[in-house]
């Protein structure tokens, strides 16, 4: 680099060579310039050479320290390097932008793009100009055939826009771009597939083509939802497999939607042909079951139909299991098994064994997940579980993305369906490299794979393969795609299947002959043929689903409670913390009240009885993972188990030093995210049985944000896929005036999805409950019995005294579904009300107790359900048994008419109920929001509530009103 030693009259020489040379594009330079100085071979050779002898172009304020060569230099060289920058220009854009003019579209309707930017003359330059210096002056790796500029631009061309097309300009870390890049010029594409990986190539597409001929003839007008358009789909997901495994994987997870997903079943996951077609057969009683497929599997239980269905496969090296490859079950919401796969991810690369946070080997798990052109773009769950990549609780080493690219969305057309240009764009925003290839050539398209694996494994983030194919039939078999893409279809119908294209292909450069091919189709015909033969004349038996409800007995039996000692001992551990680290004083003093709260006569609160809960927990040598937006300190600052340094900001979690502690404990904030964050928790605890998963709302109401992953999946994955999940979800709930999103989280539409006790739904009131129901939830998770847990969590609740609890109830008893009030009730024959209510209103009730006569309410006893869902009938009915001058049941609750507990608790009190006693309701009116905005409505409302409920007069009243 020539020092800055020149004149002013030098400088200002060098200031017009620059702007003569460069023009509008000096900032561009500029930006050249800051990444030769940072690594010279970030940049073009041309680059190199000119800021070599020119130094730094000029900034747009001053030109006083810009070095120069001397005059006569410059004007002896300046064309020649002016033309070198300009083509160094141009290779950048060829690299940039190649995948514009790129033979990407097997038949032809994607729209042209403009690539004009792609051409010389755009830069001033000429066929001779670029013959007018080396090759290397422009491209580093220009092979040796490759003398001349004009030789480096036409090879660049066939590189960037042949039937695989590269995005790589948008990936901000240079030395990945650099590598990307070079992946793709170092001559190895297409990839260089010997005779016999190109003959087996030919067989997998001829199978993957046959099975899917096979299944159209044989089951007439029956849904598959087939792959063809995208066959080469197959063996690329075969060669992502053996990358992945040859890096050292242990399980390659997998989530895709309906499309394809028979062929990907019975061709990567080896699922026998003969099960699939059995599934396709009708049913034994056609009577009853006409045109029913897959009674095998939908008979006697919920089940599901054979395109939504996961399986298992298992890679043996002699008796060694070497590794596992999942697909996951997934419903028609298409891309929202992506956060779940995820999630199987990282429970699979985690050692949960060891306190503190799990040890995490990326290496150990490989997800790939396969998306529609449409969904990728449609369903904002793409972009949540992309935003996973770099999260700390979240990330798991990269994910292989492939877009199965139909460019139709059900039966639209993609102008339709996006407003950018490409399918993938969304992933640019995430800086993930993105490869376009055609699916009509095959090697190309592994070629894709292969630097999609490689990326991965080096890199340890997400590489995504946008495969443009076509769909051959309409959205399903009995759909009639002319109706709505009539020119499509007519260029679809003469289109040659892949299979064929590239049997002619290897044809015609010798690598099988044609007596190879015919005989290759053959066996696959009669592969398909006697799988068939199995299954035609056989009825089909119910399939045994091994699907029990969960024995009350055994879940009661289960002991939670902590003797005294070890409480004390956890409790003193919880509190220690380095010398040298410095609490928030104002916590400081929190947490110092919690010393002795295990002594006679003081009370544990909520947040030390979920602390001494996950402390037991993880004495009992039972991992526990918590995620949620503010789960380190939570929502409502009671928490604080990440505690933070007030002089450096570093961090110390009490839970992970415990000594007692013989497993990990996972505690992250989440993404402001409800759907793909709970979709992985739901995920890595299907993937980890014997983990304690726990995921807590900001508030209850956000978790609408995710009723597509607590509909189809949490709710009924056992009785659709056999998939068991014991997941808690804290969900904040209360009314206190802060209106309609801070008040419920739809107890309703949980109560609504409970059936074949599918969940365990729980609205406590007391400090020792949560304490039991966590321990208990802990105790269930690989057992049968294990089921989801849905908390209706407090918040102010949180620090009332009311809710503390003593001592011996941690080392004594356990959870109770229902709690009597206490002090009530206590002459029976004179009760002729009871309440029933749940939650935070229960307390508020004892708080008005407090205040009236207790000698005027022997008329009234409180009965508190603590456990909603499986409904507590006999726990109740035995203490409605007590009371025979009884008149009336009140449900009480704070929530309106329709929603909270009432409309699902009503018709199991009436089952429980003695006859000619009145059941009433009494809370808020039907309501179409939530609750109240206006704090004085909200208090006005809630204090008519407690009120009605503690006024004796009421009772002839509801009773009269037949209510």
């Amino acid at each position: 680099m020539i020092t800055n030693k020149q004149d002013t009259k030098q400088d200002t020489q060098a200031q017009g060579q620059w702007e003569n040379y460069y023009g509008p594009n000096l900032g561009y330079v500029q930006e050249q310039y800051e990444r030769f100085v940072n690594d010279p071979q970030s940049v073009d050779e041309a680059y190199r050479k000119v800021f070599t002898l020119w130094g730094a172009p000029p900034s747009d304020t001053t030109v006083a320290s810009v070095p120069v060569a001397p005059v006569s230099q410059l004007q002896a060289d300046s064309n020649l390097l002016k033309k070198g920058v300009d083509a160094g220009k141009l290779v950048w854009n060829i690299r940039a932008y190649g995948h514009l003019a790129a033979d990407i579209d097997p038949i032809g309707i994607i729209p042209a793009a403009d690539t004009r930017l792609l051409e010389p003359e755009q830069y001033g330059l000429s066929q001779s100009d670029l013959a007018a210096f080396p090759a290397s002056m422009i491209w580093d790796l220009a092979p040796d055939d490759v003398q001349t500029g004009w030789d480096a631009i036409q090879k660049l061309r066939q590189i960037y826009t042949g039937t695989i097309a590269y995005e790589f300009s948008h990936v901000h870390e240079v030395e990945e771009r650099i590598w990307l890049n070079r992946k793709a010029e170092c001559g190895t594409t297409p990839a260089p597939l010997d005779a016999g990986e190109k003959k087996a190539l030919l067989e997998r597409l001829l199978e993957v083509e046959q099975f899917e001929e096979f299944l159209h003839r044989t089951f007439v007008g029956q849904k598959r939802f087939s792959i063809e358009g995208n066959d080469v789909l197959v063996p690329m997901l075969d060669e992502v497999v053996r990358n992945m495994i040859d890096g050292g994987a242990e399980h390659v997870l997998m989530g895709m939607a309906h499309r394809g997903r028979l062929n990907v079943l019975a061709h990567v996951l080896g699922k026998p042909y003969d099960k699939i077609f059995a599934e396709f057969q009708h049913s034994p009683n056609k009577k009853l079951f006409p045109s029913e497929g897959s009674m095998g599997i939908n008979f006697g239980w919920t089940g599901d139909v054979k395109y939504h269905l996961g399986a298992k496969r298992v890679f043996k090296d002699g008796s060694e299991i070497q590794a596992r490859i999942t697909l996951a079950n997934n419903p028609s919401h298409l891309e929202f098994v992506n956060p779940v796969v995820e999630g199987f991810a990282r429970a699979a690369q985690e050692d949960r064994t060891q306190p503190g946070y799990p040890l995490q080997d990326v290496n150990k798990a490989a997800t790939v997940l396969i998306h529609g052109d449409s969904a990728f773009p449609g369903e904002g769950i793409v972009a949540e579980t992309l935003n996973f990549n770099k999260l700390a609780g979240f990330q798991n080493g990269g994910t292989i993305h492939i877009i199965a690219n139909n460019n139709i969305g059900f039966t639209t057309e993609s102008r339709d369906s996006r407003s950018t240009h490409y399918a993938s764009d969304l992933a640019k925003g995430y800086e993930i490299p993105i490869v376009h290839v055609n699916a009509d050539d095959p090697e190309a398209c592994i070629t894709a794979m292969r630097m999609a694996s490689e990326y991965r494994n080096k890199f340890k983030k997400d590489f995504l393969i946008d495969l443009v194919g076509y769909r051959r039939y309409g959205h399903n078999e009995t759909d009639d795609p002319d109706t709505t893409q009539p020119l499509i279809y007519q260029k679809v119908k003469n289109h040659p299947r892949v299979a064929s294209i590239y049997a002619d292909s290897l044809k015609k450069e010798g690598s099988v002959s044609k007596e190879q091919a015919d005989q290759l189709l053959q066996e696959v015909q009669t592969r398909l043929k006697d799988a068939y033969d199995l299954i035609k004349d056989k009825e089909q038996e119910p399939a045994s689903t091994n699907i029990q409800t969960p024995s009350g007995e055994r879940v009661a039996a289960i002991k939670t409670a902590v003797s005294l000692d070890k409480l004390r001992e956890m409790n003193t551990e919880l509190l220690k913390r380095p010398d040298s680290f410095n609490v928030y004083p104002k916590l400081q003093r929190i947490l110092e009240r919690r010393e002795g709260a295990l002594n006679e006569g003081e009370k544990v609160d909520w947040s030390l009885a979920e602390t001494l809960a996950f402390a037991s927990i993880l004495a009992d040598g039972k991992p526990i993972r918590l995620t949620g937006q503010d789960a380190e300190r939570a929502t409502f600052a009671h928490r604080n188990l990440v505690l933070h340094d007030t002089e450096n900001g570093g961090t110390y979690c009490p839970l992970h030093k415990l000594p007692q502690a013989r497993a990990s404990f996972a505690i992250y904030n989440s993404p402001l995210s409800e759907a793909s964050v709970l979709g992985f928790e739901y995920g890595y605890n299907v993937y980890s049985p014997e983990t304690m998963v726990i995921w807590e709302a900001q508030f209850g109401d956000f978790s609408n944000c995710a009723q597509v992953i607590t509909d189809q999946f949490i709710s009924a994955g056992r009785s659709k896929w056999g998939q068991k999940s014991s997941l808690t979800m804290l969900l904040p709930h209360g009314y206190e005036g802060q209106g309609p999103e801070h008040s419920s989280a739809r107890l309703e539409r949980f109560l609504q999805l409970c059936g074949e006790e599918n969940f365990t739904v729980a609205n406590v009131t007391t400090a020792a409950q949560y304490f039991h129901l966590l321990r208990r939830q802990a105790a269930l998770t690989e057992s049968e019995d294990a089921r989801p847990l849905i908390v209706m969590s407090p918040k102010s609740l949180i620090r009332n005294p009311r809710v503390a609890s003593d001592r011996l109830a941690f080392s004594e008893g356990g959870f109770k579904s229902v709690l009597e009030q206490q002090g009530m009730g206590e002459k029976a024959k004179l009760v002729e009300r009871i309440v029933l209510c749940s939650g935070k209103i229960a307390v508020e009730l004892e708080e008005a107790l407090d205040k009236e006569e207790k000698k005027g309410l022997n008329w009234l006893h409180i009965i508190r359900v603590e456990q909603l869902y499986p409904f507590p009938e006999q726990e109740i009915s035995d203490i409605l048994a007590r009371y025979s001058n009884l008149k009336e049941i009140l449900w009480v609750q704070e929530e309106p008419e329709n929603m909270g507990a009432w409309r699902y608790a009503e018709s199991n009190i009436r089952k429980i109920a003695p006859k000619n006693v009145a059941i009433n309701y009494n809370g808020r009116p039907e309501r179409s929001s939530t609750a109240s905005g206006f704090s004085q409505v909200h208090s006005f409302e809630q204090n008519q509530i407690v009120s009605t409920a503690l006024n004796q007069n009421s009772i002839q009243h509801n009773i009269t009103l037949g209510r």
